[in-house]
C-alpha cells in the first residue's frame, strides 16, 4: 500500500485532525503544513516530529507548499473565510483535498470549489463527521428501515453553552468573516436534517436576533495579543461577561424554517447563551417518532414512541436505543471521517458526507440568515448546475 504524502493548512485547533489520530496501519505520513503564524508553525513541527518521528516541512504561504510538495492530499482546516481560496488553489492544483466544514461562507464561494474540483477531475471530501456519530447513524438506522413510517416532520433545538467562549470573542462574531452562525454551527445540524429526510431545503425563512452579546464590554483589537476563545465553565451568568470581539453583528439566537424538496418541513432553533450544551433532534413519521436524549458527548439515549397508550407527556418511549460514543473526538467522529479521507484517496470508499450536501446546508444558512436579515422573508435555494449536481467527487 502506497504511504500517502499529506499536508495541513491552518495547523492549530482543527488543524491537529490531520495527525492526532495517525497509527501506522494508516500508512499516512505529514510532510508539510501551512500557517500564517511562526509559533503555530513551530508547535506543528513539534508535534508532528514527536509523533511521526520526521519533521514536516513548513510554509508561511500555503501555495508555496502546494506548489512545492508533491502532495496525495491536503487538510483545509484553517478559518471559515479562507476555504474557498486555499481549496480552490489546492484543487486547480490537482491536490485532493479534505476541506473543513462549512465549505464556504457564501453560496458562490461553494459552487466555485465544486467547480474546481469538477473541472481538475480532483477529489474533494468535506469535513461533516456528524455523518459519523453513533447516534446519528442509528437514527437514520431507524428511520431507513420504516420504523416510524414516512417522515414527515424533521425539528433539531441546539443549546450552545460555550457560544460566548467559541463564537463571540473572535472572528466568528464578525459576519464579514463568518456570516452567519447558521453556517458554522447549523450547517452541521442542516446537514444532518437533510441527510435524514433524504432531501435538500428548497425554500427557507427566518427569524432571529443579536440579544445578548451586543449588550457587553468588548475588548481592543490587538494583533499582537489574540483573544482566548477557550471554553470556560465559569463564564456565567452571560451579561457578567467581558472581553469579547470589537465588532459583534452576527445573530445569537436563530431559527428558521426550512421547506425540503421531498415535502418534508423542517426547522433549526440555534441559541448560543443556554447553561447546558446539546443538540435534540424530533423526527416525525407516519407510524412514530424519534428523539435523541444527549448527542456525541455522553451515553446517548434515542426514544421510540410508535404506541398509542395514553393521551399524556411520556418522557422515556416505547423503545430506548443507547448509543454510546467511539473513541477520539467527537465521539469517535473525527478518526472516522478523517479516514474516510484517506480511504477516498486509496479509491478504496466512499464518505457519509458529499460536496453536494454540503453546498445545500450552506446555501440554506446563507439564505436563512438573509431572511432574519430581511425580516422573515422567504428566499428559494438555487439548484446547482447538473453537472456539479451529479458529479462523484470521491472516485
Amino acid at each position: 500500500m502506497k504511504k500517502l504524502r499529506i499536508g495541513s493548512i491552518g495547523t492549530c485547533r482543527r488543524g491537529a485532525l490531520a495527525d492526532r489520530y495517525l497509527t501506522p496501519e494508516d500508512n499516512v505520513e505529514i510532510v508539510a503544513g501551512a500557517d500564517i503564524s511562526d509559533h503555530q508553525l513551530k508547535r506543528f513541527a513539534d508535534r508532528i516530529k514527536e509523533g511521526q518521528g520526521n519533521t514536516p516541512n513548513c510554509y508561511l504561504d500555503y501555495r508555496e507548499m502546494i506548489e512545492k510538495e508533491n502532495l496525495d492530499g491536503v487538510f483545509v482546516t484553517s478559518p471559515d473565510f479562507c476555504h474557498e481560496e486555499q481549496a480552490s488553489f489546492a484543487l486547480e492544483n490537482k491536490v485532493a483535498v479534505y476541506l473543513e466544514k462549512p465549505i464556504a461562507i457564501t453560496i458562490d464561494g461553494a459552487d466555485r470549489i465544486l467547480r474546481a474540483a469538477y473541472e481538475n477531475k480532483t477529489k474533494l471530501v468535506l469535513g461533516h463527521n456528524m455523518r459519523y456519530m453513533s447516534f446519528v447513524l442509528k437514527m437514520k438506522e431507524l428511520i431507513d428501515n420504516g420504523t416510524i413510517g414516512e417522515i414527515k416532520a424533521i425539528w433539531c433545538r441546539h443549546f450552545i453553552s460555550y457560544g460566548g467562549d467559541a463564537y463571540f470573542r473572535d472572528w466568528h462574531a464578525d459576519r464579514r468573516y463568518s456570516n452567519s452562525l447558521l453556517l458554522q454551527k447549523g450547517a452541521h445540524d442542516i446537514d444532518v436534517i437533510h441527510w435524514l429526510a433524504g432531501s435538500y431545503t428548497k425554500r427557507v425563512c427566518g427569524f432571529g436576533s443579536l440579544a445578548l452579546y451586543d449588550k457587553l464590554p468588548r475588548r481592543k483589537d490587538d494583533p499582537e495579543n489574540p483573544p482566548d476563545a477557550s471554553f470556560n465553565t465559569e463564564h456565567w451568568p452571560p451579561l457578567e461577561q467581558e472581553g469579547f470581539n470589537p465588532i459583534i453583528d452576527v445573530e445569537d439566537i436563530s431559527m428558521i424554517n426550512m421547506q425540503l424538496a421531498n415535502g418534508i418541513q423542517a426547522s433549526y432553533q440555534q441559541c448560543h447563551f443556554t447553561p447546558d450544551s446539546c443538540r435534540n433532534y424530533t423526527i416525525i413519521g407516519t407510524k412514530g417518532r424519534i428523539e435523541n436524549y444527549g448527542d456525541h458527548h455522553e451515553n446517548t439515549t434515542i426514544e421510540l414512541w410508535d404506541d398509542r397508550k395514553v393521551d399524556s407527556f411520556r418522557l422515556h418511549g416505547d423503545a430506548t436505543f443507547r448509543t454510546p460514543p467511539g473513541k477520539g473526538g467527537h465521539g469517535g467522529s473525527d478518526p472516522a471521517i478523517v479516514r474516510s479521507f484517506f480511504a477516498a484517496l486509496r479509491g478504496e470508499g466512499t464518505p457519509n458526507s458529499t460536496p453536494q450536501a454540503a453546498r445545500y446546508s450552506v446555501a440554506a444558512g446563507c439564505l436563512g440568515a438573509d431572511s432574519i436579515r430581511s425580516g422573515g422573508m422567504p428566499f428559494e435555494v438555487p439548484s446547482l448546475p447538473e453537472e456539479l449536481e451529479n458529479y462523484d467527487y470521491h472516485k
